[in-house]
């Protein structure tokens, strides 16, 4: 069933306030300016977890609220509030309109309109009670114990939100949009011989809850955290020093995400902090590198039909063949560079000031198949999947922590290794790409992006890379 985002959220937002009066209140607050927005929220939260066989914590969080803005040149102002009426409204936009005295902006042009729907609009919380998804929270832990004795511990948990904004501008255009949002996670504990490992799996995405919590689909996930803790009983300490480098499919690409990715957003580039700023239409990356911003992938965890500015998400090419092409801009920042906005205005909710943000961030396949590359390595690791990670976005200087690894020897996988670092830079990193695979994939569903204390759903992907000459961290020499 197709809903009208408009007439939901009017209905969610206009019975403690008027709308003439808002629209009314926002065009005197925007009064001077080049830009600014009424954004108006409405979320519903939820997280259920489950430790050995008990609920360990279940909470559901309703919340509403606005966030008004006046942009004049490189000044904002910006003022929140938790109640959605006139008067709060009207004291918002007192604060607001002071950045724009004695400016004589003329207000900029409001985003394209689009009828595009990425995603499913309904309420992934109401489709499920909570019985059910506790019951089968237990069933889980049962399944997974009953899949190896050498299990000790079981973790999962349940999470989802239904977010409703709607963003209306001085100049009355008004766009709304409802997004799903849903995660699955679990994570076991093994035991073998005096020694303890841990493995889990996470997976999620713009959808209800019967895409993660299916039969299918949560046994497919047990299986390989399972996979993953068992594999780690085996593992032997990380080398160290510099190496051949292999990232695998998906997830690895939150390394593109951390140490690149940041550096490719448009304040950063404005500000010239940025270890990428002034380089456009330069090589920055090994010729076969291409990397883009796409939030239009239907279902995606960091997809959006509109971003929380209104501007329709787009997909953007930001290197091509290793050139710098282009950045990730919101309205403010590409005005200020002359530049269309790209749809990568984002919010972490309405007490939130919107900056340039990734949504899913992919380097495109190439020639090679995965085979090839790890036979192409002498000696080196083969890194599978990423815990976490560091990253200095003006010097592009990274480290990360490998939570599945592989020594390369002689072009074959072998032992799996424990405490493996990566050490480097992003831009140096960009020209060591020395293979690129043709297996390019999306990881499962479960990133969250920091950035200036604000959090929120991203997705990752590249395919299976050989990166020469990179540090490794280890503790074996």
């Amino acid at each position: 069933m197709v809903t009208n985002p408009l007439a939901v959220t009017d209905a969610l937002f206009f019975d403690t306030l008027d709308r003439a009066a808002a629209e009314r209140l926002v065009r005197n607050a925007t009064g001077g300016a080049e830009d600014g927005e009424l954004f108006l929220e409405h979320r519903e939260s939820e997280a259920i977890s489950l430790e050995d066989g008990r609920i360990r914590s279940a909470s559901f969080d309703a919340t509403r609220g606005f966030g008004l803005r006046s942009v004049a040149g490189e000044a904002a102002g910006y003022a929140h509030a938790a109640e959605i009426t006139e008067a709060a409204l009207a004291r918002a936009a007192e604060t607001v309109k002071a950045v724009a005295a004695g400016h004589s902006g003329t207000l900029d042009v409001a985003p394209r309109a689009t009828n595009r729907q990425l995603y499913s609009d309904l309420n992934p919380l109401s489709a499920m009670d909570f019985a059910a998804k506790t019951a089968l929270l237990a069933e889980i832990d049962a399944y997974a114990r009953a899949q190896d004795p050498r299990v000790k511990q079981v973790m999962a948990s349940i999470t989802g939100e239904w977010q409703a904004v709607q963003i209306l501008r001085p100049d009355g255009t008004r766009v709304a949009d409802l997004r799903p949002l849903v995660r699955f996670n679990v994570a076991v504990v093994v035991e073998a011989n005096g020694r303890r490992e841990t493995g889990s799996f996470g997976t999620g995405g713009r959808f209800d809850y019967a895409r993660v919590l299916g039969e299918a689909t949560w046994k497919q996930a047990v299986a390989e955290a399972l996979r993953q803790a068992i594999v780690n009983l085996d593992s032997i300490p990380a080398p160290a020093g510099e190496m051949e480098v292999v990232l695998g499919p998906g997830w690895p690409g939150i390394l593109l995400h951390e140490a690149i990715g940041h550096g490719l957003e448009g304040d950063f580039n404005r500000k010239k902090t940025s270890a990428f700023a002034g380089l456009l239409g330069q090589r920055i990356a090994s010729p076969g590198v291409t990397v883009v911003d796409d939030g239009t992938i239907p279902d995606r965890r960091g997809s959006l039909t509109v971003d929380d500015e209104g501007t329709p998400s787009g997909r953007t090419t930001l290197i091509e063949d290793g050139i710098l092409v282009g950045f990730l801009q919101d309205r403010q920042n590409a005005r200020l560079m002359g530049v269309a906005p790209t749809g990568n205005g984002r919010r972490q909710s309405h007490a939130h000031i919107p900056m340039p943000r990734m949504t899913n961030t992919v380097m495109l396949g190439g020639q090679h198949d995965p085979a090839e590359v790890i036979a192409s390595v002498k000696r080196g690791l083969y890194a599978v999947n990423f815990g976490g990670g560091q990253v200095d976005i003006t010097s592009g200087k990274f480290v990360f922590s490998a939570s599945e690894a592989y020594l390369i020897e002689d072009g074959r996988l072998g032992a799996p290794v424990k405490g493996a670092t990566l050490i480097g830079n992003g831009p140096d990193a960009l020209t060591k790409v020395a293979m690129v695979g043709n297996d390019m994939g999306l990881d499962p569903g479960i990133g969250t992006c920091g950035k200036q204390g604000q959090g929120v759903p991203v997705g990752v992907g590249q395919p299976t890379l050989k990166m020469m000459g990179l540090t490794v961290g280890g503790t074996a020499v």
